[in-house]
């Protein structure tokens, strides 16, 4: 497993705008406050989500990248990767692992974070289908395909992209936590960051009691006591 001072660079690969925030924010407020680089790697543009329907596709997946990149500032994430994939249609694929392991090798991360492929049987949020989609897919871009130079040839061959390991990843929204971080420090910025996304949660009566209830559960049940806040991920050694 990486020690924390062995992390230097945390790519995040995601499905829609937000799910970054939700899963992981407070933790990377607390990597970029001690020099870590982090890049966003945003599979969809979330075009299938929000309420105001008087925007169509289009309109919301735009609102939604500015809501996303404002999110990222709330935390000082400046780089992000939107590939632009239609939100609710997402599977697993050659392509996906393709798009995903040029990502990885343009960036170099240390550490990647994503959604864990697997369903949640005790909350359900976290297993939409693009969700264990892009976690499968980044599973499998992180390992064979980022780190084998033989694998997708045109990425070394045209782009001039060279094989990058991985060493570790995080897994969000699973029911076997086996890593939970302390937030507390940074909460208020992990909630600043999800006000940021306006067309989601504006219309959530009780969201920032709702935020801190279940933040502040995972400390309880990560032994850090009342009054403090985490999140909860599978670290997954993979070098």
């Amino acid at each position: 497993m990486l020690s924390e001072n062995e992390i230097n660079r945390v790519l995040t690969v995601t499905a829609h705008p937000d799910d970054v925030d939700f899963a992981a924010a407070g933790s990377i407020a607390r990597f970029v406050d001690r020099g870590v680089e982090v890049v966003y790697c945003v599979v969809t543009d979330g075009d299938a989500g929000g309420f105001d329907r008087e925007l169509d596709n289009g309109g919301m997946a735009e609102l939604r990248r500015t809501e996303q990149t404002n999110a990222a500032k709330a935390v000082g994430v400046t780089d992000l990767r939107f590939l632009g994939y239609h939100d609710g249609t997402v599977v697993e694929s050659l392509d996906l692992r393709r798009d995903i392991a040029r990502v990885i090798r343009q960036v170099r991360p240390d550490l990647v974070i994503t959604h864990t492929p697997e369903r949640n049987y005790r909350f359900v949020a976290p297993s939409h289908p693009d969700h264990r989609a892009v976690g499968g897919s980044t599973l499998d871009a992180v390992y064979p395909d980022a780190r084998n130079p033989y694998a997708f040839p045109e990425l070394l061959q045209q782009e001039g992209l060279e094989a990058w390991t991985v060493r570790e990843v995080w897994l969000a929204g699973g029911m076997t936590p086996n890593h939970h971080v302390d937030v507390t420090d940074t909460f208020e910025r992990k909630i600043a960051a999800l006000h940021a996304h306006v067309s989601q949660t504006s219309h959530m009566e009780g969201f920032d009691d709702f935020l801190r209830g279940r933040f502040s559960q995972l400390a309880v049940d990560a032994g850090f006591g009342e009054g403090r806040y985490a999140e909860a991920f599978q670290r997954v050694p993979t070098a």
